[in-house]
């Protein structure tokens, strides 16, 4: 690890845990956070203390779309004995936040633990004029709080490549909103990128800890495949966080866009170089394999008419998959850009109106969409080595 003198901010601290055994995951917080000066050098008594976990979908945590209940009971402890007045909330994909709770096993931590469950209903303004995006809304939960944990789940992101600590804290962002934002950005990846940037920032979580005991990898974030890492990091930065992250499951910062929109504009934390690296060895704790998502977008510099007559070469799409397809209309109800639709008990998509956001396959409950590349975009990951 590196011995050079950093500020805390860019301290990210590792830690191997192999199992979600209570007393395995209450040793290794301890490890982990003792670096960073431990949960009272966060939440003071009387504070009000927001965890934000990531609940995109109610699947059982055996699948790995959510944060584990285990890290979470975990945390909620360490912030209570730190003398915080906890709430845990998230705005899920699909489906009422308490549903989604219960499914994963949130809820039921919850309230074992005498923490409130904030619902993420009730949306409030807030302006942001030196962002990607002048103003937005986010859960008046998130806001009405004096301390932020985030606490996501490791995992690949068909649209991002990878969601870990910058993009958890989309949740924020509450129900039909996210659809709206994805609209916004139509198929500019990096627009979206910043997007998820610049309100991480604004909402300037105070301490990140990410469940990467088991993660997910291939087609991520909901309909990937578990896969073990066994660790668990955290740090004060965000960015710095995402950095190790993807560092830990070998991926280039070119494959995650808003790692690679964070160097494009010069922010802090987005080199291994610029960070000191406590606990255990980042080497060590590199698994032996993770698929990453596959890529949806290359445009080889071309621009205008001829990227659009290309465009089907160019990017990827979903595609549904007629076996598992259960016609239930959640990703009908819920496409940004209105392109889906049954018809003749089948799935039809408007492939001049979709914008590749994959929000559908990531909220698909029952994993029936895939992503088809095109042709060029095919060439392009076989000579890239597969991303």
């Amino acid at each position: 690890m590196s011995k050079k003198t950093h500020s805390l901010a860019g301290r990210v601290s590792l830690q191997r845990l192999t199992s979600y055994a209570p007393t395995q995951i209450e040793t290794a917080l301890d490890n982990l956070l003792a670096p960073l000066g431990g949960m009272q050098a966060y939440v003071k008594p009387g504070q009000r203390v927001l965890i934000k976990p990531n609940m995109l979908a109610g699947k059982p945590p055996e699948k790995a779309v959510t944060t584990h209940p285990e890290i979470l009971r975990a945390v909620i402890k360490l912030a209570q004995n730190a003398g915080g007045i906890v709430s845990v909330g998230d705005s899920p994909g699909i489906g009422s936040s308490e549903a989604v709770a219960r499914k994963c096993g949130i809820l039921e931590v919850v309230e074992d633990s005498g923490a409130q469950f904030a619902r993420f209903e009730t949306s409030a303004h807030i302006d942001t004029p030196q962002s990607t995006f002048q103003h937005l809304e986010v859960a008046e939960d998130i806001l009405n709080t004096d301390v932020i944990i985030n606490l996501p789940k490791l995992k690949t992101h068909q649209m991002m490549g990878l969601t870990c600590a910058v993009k958890n804290m989309f949740g924020a962002v509450v129900g039909m909103r996210k659809p709206r934002l994805h609209l916004q950005a139509g198929t500019d990846k990096g627009f979206f990128a910043l997007l998820l940037l610049d309100l991480c920032e604004h909402l300037a979580p105070a301490l990140t800890i990410v469940d990467a005991v088991i993660a997910m990898d291939g087609d991520g974030p909901g309909s990937g495949d578990p896969v073990q890492v066994g660790a668990l990091l955290a740090g004060t930065h965000p960015q710095a966080v995402d950095t190790v992250a993807t560092a830990l499951v070998g991926l280039q910062p070119q494959q995650v866009w808003t790692q690679q929109k964070a160097i494009d504009t010069r922010r802090s934390f987005t080199t291994l170089a610029e960070l000191e690296l406590v606990g255990d060895p980042l080497d060590e704790l590199k698994p032996e394999r993770f698929r990453p998502a596959k890529m949806t977008d290359v445009n080889f510099g071309l621009k205008g008419s001829l990227k659009k007559l290309l465009k089907n070469a160019l990017t990827a799409r979903p595609e549904p998959d007629r076996l598992c397809c259960k016609l239930c209309n959640a990703c009908v109800e819920h496409c940004p850009a209105d392109a889906m639709t049954i018809a003749h008990r089948c799935l039809i998509i408007d492939y001049e109106r979709c914008i590749r956001c994959f929000c559908c396959q990531e909220l698909c409950p029952h994993g029936a969409l895939i992503t088809r590349q095109g042709i060029l975009l095919k060439l392009n990951s076989f000579i890239h080595g597969g991303r």
